[in-house]
């Protein structure tokens, strides 16, 4: 698979791998002392849980992260900055985001994890850094693509902590 510009690909052998990339990303959000919005796509069964699990985590979170299947998103609100988990699978229209007052929760100073970020289009924000998670032999690939300055600046922290295209 060839890369696009600016791409940066990661085998992740296990789930441990997964919430490890995971953990490496809230790292480099912490670096930022910003907050961004990331697309995390894939098939079902991926791994895009598993992946905010380990953000979570890594930021100080010490209970359960679930999926936002049913209640769309998932606050972490206690978390530097603030967390906000979206899971869009179960959303009929873009429009019902509107409903949940969803512009009030992209700021300079939250991250926003979204999984099937495909049926919020056209009301969700453009994101700063996507993570394609695609089946790979055994394991899975997390492609890293930045989309902004913001997620540039955010690949580049994964980049300083060790994240390396494989």
């Amino acid at each position: 698979m060839a890369n696009s510009p600016g791409e940066v690909v990661v085998f992740l052998a296990d789930e441990a791998a997964t919430e490890a990339v995971g953990r490496t990303l809230a790292a480099a959000v912490g670096r930022s002392g910003r907050g961004a919005t990331v697309f995390l796509q894939g098939n079902l069964g991926m791994g895009k849980t598993t992946l905010s699990r380990g953000v979570m985590r890594g930021m100080g979170h010490q209970g359960a992260v679930k999926s936002p299947t049913y209640t769309i998103v998932e606050p972490y609100e206690h978390l530097t900055p603030r967390v906000y988990h979206f899971d869009l699978y179960r959303l009929g229209d873009p429009e019902e985001l509107e409903y949940l007052g969803i512009r009030d929760y992209f700021d300079k100073l939250s991250l926003c994890l979204i999984e099937w970020a495909e049926r919020g289009e056209g009301i969700l924000p453009a994101p700063d850094l996507r993570v394609r998670l695609e089946p790979e032999g055994d394991g899975r690939l997390a492609v890293f693509q930045p989309e902004t300055p913001t997620g540039k600046e955010l690949l580049d922290g994964l980049q300083a902590l060790g994240l390396t295209n494989g």
